[in-house]
């Protein structure tokens, strides 16, 4: 099968294309023939070692693969050769979603939803779940609440809209003056343009945030929350912030992704039920894999994909 690997961290130019033995399936996994790979920012970090969650090279990154099961391996369950399914494996350990052939646990899968190819579905696992477990599983988020959304327009942000318009909240995002149009169009009521207005001057009373920049970023959003909301965030933010939502019975929920059977369960029901689409910006074949992660540093909309 052909792959993309790294024998160094650094820039795009890392990821080569390779040939490599196909893996076989281990007890509880199966084979996917893989047709496509979403790409994030988190494989960035992991290929250039500012965050070296593989150790040192050679390995494979990605992680977001859709695709059909080739092969059943011993005591997998639940599925048949020629599903289709999607997934988001054995973060955050090594799932080498960049490569033709997967193995996976089955229980980390679940079949693709009919309404979309694979394309959008592999571009959907990690940043669905990110979207899914900090507003669901972490914050809660339910009908009526005020929930705010930064980089509204992002792999995540795009997605977290349409989940927090799902369960009934009134959502407030925030992007950047080209983004507008499209953060409206995913249903947001309200839209703060973050390049020409500071939006703790002009956004208050808010339940939850979705906050994926950290930092000091948190003491603006912490101006915007109530007293005894949920803060959830997706990196590390101020020791100042920390303090000032413990005084303030504020709820911080640092989240790191894991595998979700049941959330992608969920994710693929919205998908049906037309409440979730994935916004694909660029594919790129497998090969440009490195021209792919160049392009993720322009900050696009929503995702972008590989195809295999």
């Amino acid at each position: 099968m052909r792959a993309i690997v790294q024998t160094s961290v650094g820039g795009p130019e890392v990821l080569t294309i390779a040939d490599r033995p196909a893996p076989e399936p281990a007890r509880g996994e199966v084979l996917v023939r893989v047709h496509a790979a979403g790409i994030n920012p988190v494989d960035t970090a992991v290929r250039s070692g500012a965050y070296p969650l593989l150790g040192e090279p050679p390995f494979t990154v990605g992680w977001d693969v859709a695709g059909v099961i080739e092969k059943l391996g011993p005591e997998a369950s639940g599925f048949a050769v020629g599903d289709e399914v999607f997934g988001m494996p054995l973060f955050p350990k090594e799932a080498a979603a960049y490569a033709e052939l997967v193995t996976a646990p089955a229980n980390e899968l679940v079949l693709k939803p009919t309404g979309i190819d694979h394309i959008h579905a592999g571009a959907l696992p990690l940043a669905g779940l990110t979207a899914w477990q900090g507003l669901v599983g972490a914050a809660q988020v339910r009908s009526g609440q005020r929930v705010l959304v930064q980089a509204a327009a992002g792999g995540v942000g795009h997605l977290a809209v349409q989940i927090a318009k799902a369960r009934g909240a009134y959502v407030v995002a925030t992007t950047s003056s080209s983004k507008l149009d499209f953060v409206r169009g995913l249903g947001a009521d309200e839209v703060v343009d973050y390049t020409t207005t500071r939006f703790s001057d002009v956004v208050s009373d808010i339940d939850t945030v979705l906050e994926p920049i950290g930092g000091e970023n948190a003491e603006q959003v912490l101006k915007v929350l109530k007293d005894g909301g949920t803060l959830v965030s997706l990196l590390g933010i101020s020791d100042k912030a920390k303090a000032e939502a413990k005084a303030r019975g504020i709820r911080h929920e640092h989240i790191s992704v894991v595998p979700d059977q049941a959330g992608l369960g969920e994710l693929a029901k919205l998908i049906e039920a037309g409440k979730l689409s994935v916004h694909v910006s660029r594919i790129f074949p497998l090969e440009q894999a490195g021209e792919a992660h160049a392009f993720l540093a322009t900050r696009p909309t929503g995702k972008i994909a590989l195809k295999m």
